[in-house]
């Protein structure tokens, strides 16, 4: 029996992360959160609360929680976690835990998306960078355009430009905070590609959505793409940026061209999607760094998912 925690367990990626686990019977699921009440206790075998990642004492009420459980793997869901956890891996190691993470360089890398243009500007896989600048300069691009900001993950904090009034709002914090990019593809042309490799940064297995975000960022829809082109763009830039375990590339078309929005090097928010389609990044992660075998590609199915909002009642003790 092994015993598995997942952080931010109360959001669509550490419910999606136990709902891909929930299958294996030799595991124990312990969900944390910061909410007292959240649907997370739906998805785990024990819940337990834990203060927020930028709190003081989170470091210890964490350890305190792995030492008490004898905790063999740690999975974060929610990026504040994973770049914490990345800073704090050697307290984490001393409590003879595993913690889910990428590889530190790549992690950090992909915090920063002035930086990690300029890693990728520099490699062969420049073809697939969306120009990117912090001249402050109104001009460089043509508007509608975005502003960016430069540390963290995902759709959060994207600021429209519209015409010079806009721009002059944010202008002091072009380059500090924000970065400039042009608006490429569209929402119909939105690619998410997860990918699993070993240790040695050799892909296991792949699976591609075509996709449509929801207004938080997260995947709303998704349908399955079997295209040779996702495996050969992956492996190129797998060879540049060399990630470890679960990672995901998030992609747009713009005519012939195909454009790196970014790269979450974790489980990413379609996971419990990818999971329906017999692409499971949670088992294969358990299986790989805790029982050491090997990942085998199976047939995915195909189709689409969609998903809609609904309810997790918890009844009080005293109506049983």
């Amino acid at each position: 029996m092994k015993t598995i925690l997942v952080s931010g367990a109360s959001g669509i990626v550490g419910y999606g992360i136990l709902d891909s686990l929930k299958n294996k019977k030799d595991l124990k699921l312990i969900g944390t959160t910061i909410y007292d009440r959240s649907v997370a206790p739906a998805f785990c075998d024990i819940f337990e609360k834990l203060p927020r990642t930028s709190d003081a004492s989170y470091l210890s009420a964490l350890t305190d929680i792995i030492k008490k459980h004898n905790v063999d793997m740690i999975i974060p869901s929610i990026e504040d976690d994973m770049i914490f956890w990345n800073n704090h891996k050697g307290e984490l190691l001393e409590t003879d835990t595993f913690p889910l993470l990428n590889k530190p360089e790549l992690i950090e890398l992909c915090a920063d998306k002035w930086k990690f243009y300029e890693k990728l500007k520099g490699t062969d896989g420049a073809k697939y960078a969306i120009p990117t600048y912090v001249n402050k300069n109104f001009d460089t691009l043509q508007t509608p355009f975005l502003l960016k900001p430069v540390r963290g993950f995902g759709s959060k904090g994207i600021v429209r430009i519209n015409d010079i009034e806009s721009f002059d709002k944010y202008k002091a914090e072009i380059g500090s905070v924000y970065i400039m990019q042009p608006i490429v593809g569209s929402d119909d042309e939105e690619y998410s590609v997860s990918a699993f490799f070993d240790e040695n940064s050799n892909m296991q297995d792949f699976l591609a959505l075509k996709r449509r975000l929801s207004s938080e960022g997260f995947t709303q829809t998704g349908e399955t793409v079997f295209d040779k082109k996702w495996e050969r763009i992956i492996l190129e830039l797998a060879n540049i940026f060399k990630p470890v375990g679960p990672t995901n590339f998030q992609f747009r078309l713009t005519g012939d061209d195909t454009k790196l929005l970014e790269i979450n090097p974790r489980i990413s928010s379609a996971t419990s999607i990818r999971a329906a389609f017999g692409y499971n990044e949670s088992e294969m992660s358990v299986d790989y760094f805790l029982y050491g075998k090997s990942i085998e590609r199976i047939k995915k199915k195909s189709g689409y998912a969609t998903r809609y909002v609904t309810e997790k009642v918890f009844y009080d003790s005293d109506n049983i």
